[in-house]
């Protein structure tokens, strides 16, 4: 069941959104089909994958799909995809179709090209479609219009300043997202490069440039195309922490600039954190590959819980919430903590005390005889790598001491 939530309802950019989960350009929004289950579903809208003119060369390497995995559990995702095979064309037709089929919905489309008479032809005919929104794949090779040829466009503050500001120039009152890297030395130069080029904001980010492995049998990089591969883009929950640093990042320096979240968000809680560091809404692709359009109502129904939770009347208010308690190093107390066993609590696994004896500060012993970790407080730092290691909640607890 789709809910429907006075609390999830926003406004991004002017445009009403039901809630604030879109569908990222990718596979799921490459298909006419697809994309028409996905808004169905209950996503508030969609970015149609990045498409290019007529004249734009695409020939795509099978197999493109590869994991990175911690054992069992599927860390990330890597693809060597490219662009759609669908030109412009074609995608504004979508456009139209869509936004006849769903006027409520935020039908929006990403593109990139290599020209300046490229990019603004590319706006000019989504424009004509109707689209609600044009976001620009800034973070994938742009050819030689950055000032390194083969280089990702977003990564020259330069280039990524003139290049958005003839997309600008050609969409008017339209409004204009940048797809960023967060592969650059400062990505707050890059962002304020976006800001004066009168654009309305960014998505943070895309993809990782990544090794995904190799095959240890046939020496072949993963995934392997031939007998050959290549770097391939890295995706999932791997890539979560890096999204949340770039979006405070961004919204710590540039207060207000809008911010579409977008890398490793795979279930509500994900949604939270991206929110409260800064996002006014939330772009999801490898989830949705994974598991389905039905994450949806995980989605919706566990982020407005939390906002009931917490006493949040919208779920605007939580937007940068987490801002204010971001600090530097410097500028963090210097609390005396340690770390304690909760006897209730352990089972007797011992890898508290092996993690402390091999990577800690060996302030953990061992009783053999009943099987359970002490701690000497004089000995203990408080560093935490113990509560990492824990495979039960609260059997060590961390508190501050005189």
């Amino acid at each position: 069941m789709i809910l429907t939530s006075p609390r999830l309802k926003s406004k991004f950019l002017g445009i009403p959104l039901e809630n604030p989960f879109i569908l990222s350009a990718a596979p799921s929004t490459d298909e006419l089909d697809i994309a028409r289950d996905g808004l169905n579903a209950g996503w508030a809208g969609l970015m149609l994958k990045t498409t290019s003119l007529e004249t734009t060369r695409v020939d795509l390497a099978y197999p493109m799909m590869s994991a990175f995995r911690g054992g069992e559990k599927l860390l990330g995702m890597g693809n060597i995809d490219l662009i759609s095979t669908y030109h412009i064309e074609e995608v504004s037709k979508r456009v139209s179709i869509l936004k006849s089929e769903f006027p409520h919905k935020m039908i929006a489309a990403s593109i990139m090209s290599d020209s300046k008479a490229g990019w603004q032809t590319l706006v000019k005919r989504l424009k004509d479609a109707g689209v609600d929104l044009i976001e620009c794949s800034f973070s994938c090779p742009q050819g030689n219009v950055g000032e390194d040829p083969g280089k990702m466009l977003a990564q020259s503050v330069s280039a990524t300043e003139k290049v958005a500001g003839w997309v600008k120039e050609a969409a008017g009152d339209l409004p204009v997202l940048i797809k960023i890297t967060p592969q650059v030395t400062d990505i707050v130069t890059i962002t304020k490069a976006i800001e004066r080029s009168g654009c309305d904001g960014v998505t943070a980010s895309n993809s990782i440039p990544a090794l995904m492995g190799i095959d240890i049998n046939s020496l072949t990089p993963i995934p392997n195309v031939g007998g050959r591969s290549t770097y391939s883009g890295l995706t999932g929950p791997a890539i979560k922490p890096i999204t949340l640093r770039t979006i405070a990042e961004i919204a710590r320096h540039q207060p207000g600039f809008v911010i579409s979240g977008n890398g490793g968000i795979s279930d509500w809680r994900d949604a939270v954190e991206v929110l409260a560091v800064g996002a006014s809404n939330i772009q999801i692709c490898t989830a949705v590959m994974l598991y389905g359009f039905g994450i949806i109502e995980d989605l919706t129904s566990g982020l407005d819980n939390y906002l009931i939770a917490k006493n949040f009347s919208s779920v605007t208010e939580l937007v940068g919430k987490a801002l204010p308690n971001l600090a530097t190093h410097d500028e963090l107390p210097r609390e005396k903590v340690r770390s304690f066993v909760n006897k209730e609590r352990c089972i007797g696994c011992g890898r508290c005390y092996v993690a402390c004896r091999d990577g800690g500060h060996r302030a953990i012993s061992w009783d053999y005889q009943n099987r359970l970790p002490e701690i000497s407080i004089e000995k203990c730092v408080g560093c935490g790598l113990c509560l990492l290691v824990q495979p039960v909640d609260e059997c060590l607890q961390m508190r501050i001491v005189k």
